[in-house]
């Protein structure tokens, strides 16, 4: 015999599924923005480490205009930069292979013919020591906010417009060994959010009269040997870290990262020049004072 289910019954076991699937559904969506909201920030990532306009202000950014609580964005930053990091690392693999090989034929073999290659590698780490040495006892001090952010972008734009404006210069193709301490002297100052790291070595190159494509490599295999430690203490930091993360948010980042610094190196190396400049700089310029406003808001 059957059981006839009440009406009020039936509508409220409807309701009740409806309910269930629609909040289903929800956490579904909302886990799926967040994730796409990292998968736009390692994008950002990528295109902006390479191009001179700061990957860390516009990060900071972001994260206030999607709202992610990234309370441990200087872990975020690291991994994210390890992805840059890889890629440089796999653009410029004849470079690294050539200087590697160099220096140890002349240290070990004794090679005089590698001996250029060698000294181009004291140079890189010359150009790093200053930063390695600031970021070590600095880098929990520093300002974040997007009043900070902002200043730090105007001030990279001021930069940018400064070399821009230099021009009918005789530029020379080699780096010296003071060109190499200036550079460092410069690049110290990219571990401020909002101050570009391509962009402040690219002024401290061009200041000096270094043809750009030799100061951008300078740049980027100096930025290959500072993010190994770098990268190292990421991956620790992450693995080690009492609060949670999001693992997969964190990983699409790390991969769009490495992606979009691999795409964009390719188009800066082969394409930038220095009247070019002047586009990054009132870029730089927009953005700052949109960080700014947006602090007072």
């Amino acid at each position: 015999m059957l059981t006839l289910i009440p009406k009020d019954c039936f509508y409220f076991s409807i309701f009740h599924m409806v309910y269930l699937c629609y909040n289903k559904c929800g956490d579904t969506m909302a886990e799926f923005i967040e994730i796409l909201k990292y998968i736009i920030l390692g994008i950002i990532q990528g295109i902006t480490e390479i191009f001179p306009v700061s990957s860390s202000g516009h990060l900071t950014l972001f994260a206030r205009i999607f709202n992610i609580d990234l309370s441990n964005l200087t872990i975020f930053l690291m991994i994210t930069n390890t992805g840059s990091f890889l890629a440089l690392l796999f653009y410029f693999k004849k470079d690294v292979s050539q200087l590697i090989r160099g220096t140890w034929h002349y240290l070990i073999r004794k090679e005089e013919t590698s001996k250029e290659d060698f000294q181009y590698v004291v140079k890189l780490l010359i150009a790093v020591i200053p930063i390695g040495i600031f970021g070590l006892f600095f880098k929990d001090y520093l300002p974040n906010d997007l009043l900070s952010v902002g200043f730090a972008l105007l001030l990279t734009g001021g930069l940018l417009y400064f070399v821009y404006r230099v021009k009918d210069i005789q530029w020379q193709n080699q780096i010296t060994w003071k060109n190499a301490l200036v550079i460092g002297a410069f690049q110290m100052f990219a571990i401020f959010p909002g101050i570009s790291r391509s962009g402040i070595t690219m002024t401290g190159g061009l200041m000096q009269k270094i043809e750009l494509k030799k100061v951008l490599r300078f740049s980027f295999l100096s930025y290959i040997v500072v993010s190994v430690p770098v990268s190292l203490l990421g991956l620790y930091e992450a693995l080690t870290i009492s609060e949670s993360i999001n693992v997969l948010g964190y990983s699409l980042a790390f991969v769009m990262s490495f992606v979009f610094s691999l795409l964009s190196v390719r188009v800066l190396y082969q394409y930038v020049k220095v009247k070019n400049l002047i586009y990054f700089a009132v870029y730089c310029f927009i953005v700052g004072l949109f960080s700014m406003i947006l602090y007072f808001i």
